[in-house]
């Protein structure tokens, strides 16, 4: 899956460096001068690699507190780069997955928080991948619901909730103005007693499995604690030394799933894992007759010849069962 997300590159102590410009911090509701760093990562659910990257100035020329004075060539990266700055999030997003998805990198889901699940967003994404992101509370934004435009307050209170204390409370599908069908999942919050809401443009997943992926968007927000701290002006070396810290961040996530992450041993691991299961099966089988034995020979009726033919037939019919060989283990005896 791809997960994006951006943060606050924050430079407030800077006056002169390139394109700077006052953003806002969702986290301390502040606004402070840098640029949003708009990230989009590829995980597996057990390492998280830095993909593609914009820094984002503001697109309204009098949001900038300093404009670009260098002087380059229109047809260089340098150009281009400066030229992303200025562009909205959402047109950016749509770009950086069309050239991740154009190098050959694998993802069925992108994974996004509330501040880009918005409904022209999610429909420009799905027509190149898959979309599961976190909905936002706000009545200016409404979906086609049962012939009505209601607002997602709206839609969930019309939905019967799942007694008990369900994770899910409910679901449904709507539609988008441009038509496109998605689906809505609604979930307790555990913080404080209400609900969130999220969405995906594959309506045949299961709720469970939204759920799933939308949790390992937490990834991405470990990755943002280390890349962030340099000091510099020129906007060039700033995205240089982003890129170099992307590149360094990949390889010690490369090496530490091979390290940690057991699934790099290929048929191996999960060949293991059968074999595990299994002997566990009969090991717990073991330890049950057993007991059952020296139960019965506190009761003072056990006839012992009758009770290990018993015994012995158990177990080679459960290591038939699994196909393992009568040898590996010993039958319970008296």
């Amino acid at each position: 899956m791809l997960i994006v997300d951006d943060s606050p590159y924050d430079r407030s102590r800077s006056k002169m460096v390139e394109l700077l410009t006052r953003i806002r911090d969702h986290s301390t509701k502040r606004y402070l001068k840098g640029f949003r760093m708009l990230t989009v990562c590829w995980s597996d659910g057990t390492s998280c690699l830095p993909l593609d990257f914009s820094l984002l100035s503001s697109s309204d020329s009098k949001k900038r507190i300093h404009e670009s004075q260098k002087v380059v060539d229109k047809r260089c990266c340098a150009y281009q780069r400066r030229k992303e700055a200025t562009v909205k999030a959402a047109d950016n997003l749509v770009s950086m997955v069309k050239r991740i998805k154009a190098s050959g990198v694998r993802a069925r889901d992108i994974v996004m928080d509330r501040w880009f699940t918005m409904p022209a967003t999610v429909a420009k994404l799905s027509k190149h991948i898959g979309v599961v992101g976190m909905v936002k509370k706000t009545p200016k934004i409404f979906y086609g619901y049962k012939g009505y435009w209601l607002e997602v307050m709206a839609i969930c209170r019309k939905l019967k909730k799942r007694r008990g204390r369900a994770k899910i409370l409910a679901s449904t599908t709507v539609m988008l103005k441009d038509g496109l069908i998605v689906k809505l999942i609604f979930v307790r919050d555990r913080r404080k007693k209400d609900w969130l809401a999220l969405l995906s443009t594959d309506t045949e997943l299961a709720d469970n499995e939204i759920v799933r992926i939308y949790g390992k968007r937490w990834d991405i927000e470990v990755f943002f604690k280390m890349a962030k701290e340099i000091q510099c002006r020129d906007y060039d070396v700033l995205i240089a030394h982003t890129t170099i810290v992307f590149m360094r961040y990949m390889f010690l996530a490369y090496q530490c799933k091979l390290e940690t992450d057991r699934r790099t041993f290929g048929q191996l691991f999960y060949a293991c894992c059968d074999e595990v299961s299994d002997i566990s099966f009969i090991e717990a089988l073991y330890r049950i007759l057993t007991l059952a034995t020296e139960r019965l020979r506190k009761l003072g009726t056990f006839c012992e010849k009758t009770a290990t033919a018993f015994f012995n037939s158990v177990m080679e019919a459960s290591l038939q069962c699994v196909g393992l060989s009568k040898n590996n283990f010993s039958t319970v005896s008296g």
